[in-house]
């Protein structure tokens, strides 16, 4: 079987810099300092891979880079900085080599372009490496798709239509989620191994779910500890409780020590200096609705160095029983094999005042 495959090799740089995504801002993340992620979570994809299958793919970079122990064929090839229009000239002549699957590493923008090209003619997957990843294409880590490659190759999975999902980067950067569904594309599907669509869930008893866990944190909170606090209307309602709203980002990482914001809206490095001065530091963070990923999609800041630097036993998860309800089981994928396996079993979830429930973390 014939594959594409490529790799949008800035996606999720943005992420560990604040930046909240990298379209048009890869020079403003190099600036910053951040690191390429993409190529290296595709060569984790490819190391896992053992299908009996074809590689299509691109130089360097955009795809030769990752591929293993493959037979491939380098089909396009590119120079200087990859950029979209790279991306979906590839696909093009992926489709035209015969292509019957596209496998592609990076982000919701990289699905989108995908998507554009491709539509349903083939199925396509996404190795996660993006600062956003709200679409349904994508596994849940590297050696998941791996794993869904060799399932479809074998002709042991099932496909099904998925979300392409469009956000606007400047209204993300704005603390404004805005999200259209793109399209739907064909996607090989396994229950365990492929992300659901992100759900918002807005409604009064969500509002006053919210209100309950904010008024417990406020006063499990303890004076001279530094607690970072992560995205979402959940950690953001117990910014509200403390009077700072109107400093807490609401789509950002922050930092809150005896009732005052003292970092906002922090990168990893930021987080790491920092954390430097502050030995007693706590994480608060909420899951993504439906997907259930607690670190890995969208709070890149808090990278595997910040919370191995905090201590797994520091972090503490806040969610709503609705959104609990909603999501059977949360992942981790911290770009770290080792701190997803410490993360990984069973943890107490603050859903109320007073209220926890054991939910089981996986890693992919």
């Amino acid at each position: 079987m014939k594959i594409g495959f490529l790799i949008n090799p800035i996606a999720g740089m943005g992420g560990s810099v604040g930046l909240k995504g990298t379209d048009g801002l890869a020079d403003e993340a190099l600036n910053r300092g951040a690191r390429p992620i993409a190529l290296e979570r595709a060569k984790k994809c490819m190391h896992e891979l053992n299908a009996d299958s074809f590689i299509l793919t691109c130089s360097d970079e955009m795809g030769e880079a990752a591929v293993l122990n493959q037979n491939y064929e380098v089909v396009y090839s590119f120079e200087g900085t990859s950029t979209n229009d790279d991306t979906k000239t590839a696909c093009k002549l992926f489709l035209d080599k015969g292509a019957e699957l596209l496998l592609f590493c990076g982000g919701d923008g990289t699905a989108r372009d995908v998507y554009s090209v491709v539509g349903n003619d083939i199925p396509i997957l996404g190795i996660p490496a993006g600062v956003k990843m709200h679409s349904a294409v994508f596994a849940i880590s590297p050696k998941s798709a791996a794993k869904l490659v060799e399932l479809f190759v074998e002709g042991k999975t099932e496909l099904r239509d998925a979300e392409v999902m469009d956000t606007d980067e400047e209204a993300y950067r704005r603390n404004e989620l805005r999200m259209k569904v793109f399209g739907y594309a064909s996607t090989p599907y396994e229950p365990v191994l492929v992300q659901q669509g992100k759900s918002l869930f807005q409604s009064v008893s969500e509002e006053g779910a919210k209100e309950e866990i904010a008024k417990f944190a406020c006063e499990f909170m303890i004076p001279e500890e530094l607690y970072i606090l992560g995205a979402g209307t959940t950690i953001h309602k117990i910014a509200e409780l403390l009077g700072l709203s109107d400093e807490k980002t609401l789509l950002g990482v922050d930092a809150v020590k005896n009732g005052k914001v003292v970092g906002k809206d922090l990168n990893e490095r930021e987080l790491l200096q920092l954390l430097e001065h502050e030995p007693r530091t706590r994480i608060l963070v909420s899951p993504i609705g439906a997907q259930g990923f607690v670190f890995g999609r969208g709070n890149q800041q808090l990278s595997a160095e910040v919370i191995e630097k905090v201590g797994v036993e520091n972090v503490i998860v806040l969610a709503t029983p609705q959104k609990l309800m909603e999501t059977p089981v949360l992942m981790v994928d911290t770009g770290s094999d080792e701190l997803d396996e410490q993360l990984s079993g069973y943890m107490s979830v603050v859903c109320g005042y007073r209220l926890a429930q054991r939910k089981e973390v996986r890693s992919g």
